[in-house]
């Protein structure tokens, strides 16, 4: 059973950074897309940044610029660089694995990580 575990969480001040991990615990990473996803108190789950084999990534509008979504496919890994936190970027941020033809904008498919808690406040 391949299981994914994000780390990289915690508590940051506004306008600094964080990097997210996420590690996959078997040898289907390489083949598959990674994305991250964030659900806030109150709200929906929603994409954050997505990744294919191939290098390909999208993300969500308010955090292009900001974030960076990456991969090592040596170290079965994934990424997210997030630059200038804002207030409105805490959440429990979620890895995923997914088919890579997948689209990114369905939020309850693929193979899914615990989840990191990133608080963004002063």
């Amino acid at each position: 059973q391949v299981q994914l575990v994000e780390s990289g969480g915690g508590l940051v001040q506004p306008g600094g950074s964080l990097r997210l991990s996420c590690t996959a615990s078997g040898s289907i990473f390489s083949l598959n897309a990674a994305g991250w996803y964030r659900q806030a108190p109150g709200n929906q789950r929603e994409l954050v940044a997505g990744i294919r084999t191939d290098g390909r990534t999208v993300y969500k509008d308010s955090v292009k610029g900001r974030f960076a979504i990456s991969r090592d496919n040596a170290e079965n890994t994934a990424y997210l660089q997030m630059n200038s936190l804002k207030p409105e970027d805490t959440a429990v941020y979620y890895c995923n694995l997914r088919t890579n033809s997948a689209s990114f904008s369905d939020t309850d498919m693929g193979l899914w990580g615990k989840g990191t808690l990133v608080t963004v406040s002063s």
